[in-house]
């Protein structure tokens, strides 16, 4: 009975099961071969790529290594790969039987007549891995492990990138409030010596009205920055898991602005695939999803367990261990469902749907990363340009502020003349400044982008 029962399950596998779908994922399209600005950056990638050590400000070193230790972002994506690598070793043991052991007591009373019953024994229940249904879900669990260690590696890119682009937003503020205490200085300079020449009979009162709101507009800016520098301090704190006090001293002893220009090797666009977490992770993702359609395939299949049991049983404990005392059971089970209302079906259908979908976020998730290097390279080359024109504007304007002074003093000139050049080179500075911190910026998204950072840790 059982032989024949076999032969039918067997003639009826290929009726039971679904058509596979024989696409193979992969790129809808494939990626460029080269950078837009590829003869700027190079074309080969560092085996180590710590790459906020190139900017050479120790400050900055020592925040990214706290925030390795104490980063709460970090050490949630930790927590969670340590689960996902759990529920691997969870579906592993699949494999195995599971054994174990009873022991019991009863008495039971019926018409004058009452019986004792004693027992103690073991048990067996073995699923049989026939058909690979537990190496499907072994396969689906590693991969869904694997998302979830690049996920991790995502997140220590994004701490690293996080503090550097704090970091270099504070010190663009120090460098603000820094300017705004030298220019008000010097305009409180101009502004008595606007007042004296007034009170000689050499000026106009208008004109001591215009260097003293001069004077108090630039003044006016430095409560503002100090509050700017004190929420940055606040956030640099939390990035790296500490109280704002706990790190004060250490910022007190930064250098300003970090070095800007940079060499930066890009390598090649198809590089991205391996060396970006989020791809590897939306890759690792859609394998588990790739997994759960065999899963859901595989349950138009028999499956074969075993469930046995060995020990002893007696009315009285001194005869449990008799030889009439000894039982066992072996029981092998074929099972087949062979009519579920079409819930197989719509459970393979939901999975191939759900594997679909991933497909999708992987071309998305290239295809963005791609975008966002272009874009950070492109920022970054414009904003080392626009450096270049600051740093001339400024020295213009410095030179034109000392020209007009003089020429005011010898009273050849109005102050209005004066007025106009103190506030460009305030502003052209102010943008000098805000174009450096633009270009650091551009270069910590470059090398976010990019995926460096923490090459030791990829599998």
């Amino acid at each position: 009975m059982t032989r024949n029962f076999l032969i039918i399950a067997i003639l009826l596998l290929p009726v039971c099961m679904p058509a596979t779908d024989a696409r193979t994922p992969g790129l809808d399209r494939p990626m460029p071969e080269q950078w837009t600005y590829s003869e700027t950056f190079g074309q080969s990638l560092p085996s180590q790529d710590r790459w906020w050590t190139s900017l050479d400000d120790a400050v900055l070193d020592s925040l990214i290594s706290m925030g390795e230790d104490a980063n709460y972002n970090l050490a949630i994506a930790c927590r969670r790969m340590d689960a996902a690598s759990r529920q691997m070793a969870v579906a592993r043991a699949a494999y195995y039987p599971q054994i174990g052991l009873n022991a019991g007591y009863s008495r039971s009373h019926q018409v004058r007549v009452s019986a004792n019953h004693w027992e103690a024994g073991a048990t067996v229940n073995w699923e049989i891995d026939l058909f690979g249904k537990i190496t499907s879900q072994v396969r689906q669990k590693k991969a869904q492990y694997r998302a979830s260690r690049a996920d991790w590696v995502g997140a220590m890119v994004s701490m690293a990138a996080g503090i550097a682009d704090t970091y270099v937003q504070l010190r663009v503020w120090e460098a603000e409030l820094q300017v705004a205490r030298e220019q008000t200085k010097a305009q409180d300079s101009i502004a008595q010596l606007v007042t004296a020449r007034y009170e000689s009979g050499l000026g106009a009162k208008p004109q001591v009205d215009q260097a003293m709101a001069l004077l108090y507009t630039t003044r006016a800016t430095i409560p503002t920055l100090v509050s700017s520098i004190s929420s940055a301090k606040s956030s640099l704190a939390l990035l790296v898991g500490r109280y704002p006090a706990e790190i004060e001293p250490l910022l007190e002893s930064g250098a300003g602005l970090p070095q800007y220009l940079q060499p930066v090797s890009a390598g090649i666009p198809s590089e991205l695939l391996r060396r970006r977490p989020d791809i590897v992770a939306a890759e690792q993702t859609l394998a588990a999803a790739a997994a759960s359609v065999g899963i859901a395939k595989k349950d138009f299949l028999p499956t074969l367990s075993l469930q046995g049991s060995v020990g002893v049983g007696a009315a009285r404990p001194g005869d449990m261990f008799t030889r009439d005392g000894f039982t066992y059971s072996v029981a092998p089970t074929l099972s087949w469902t062979l009519f579920d209302g079409m819930a197989r079906s719509a459970s393979v259908a939901a999975a191939r749907d759900e594997m679909e979908a991933q497909l999708a976020n992987y071309n998305y998730t290239v295809m963005n990363a791609y975008n966002e290097v272009e874009n950070a390279m492109t920022s970054y080359v414009n904003y080392t340009r626009q450096i270049t024109d600051y740093e001339s504007a400024v020295r213009s304007s410095t030179e034109f502020l000392d020209l007009e002074l003089d020429l005011y003093t010898q009273g050849l000139a109005p102050y209005s003349d004066v007025a106009t050049a103190q506030q460009n080179v305030l502003s052209n500075t102010n943008s000098l400044i805000m174009a450096r911190g633009n270009a650091l910026g551009a270069l910590i998204s470059l090398y976010k982008a990019l995926g460096g950072g923490f090459s030791q840790y990829e599998e």
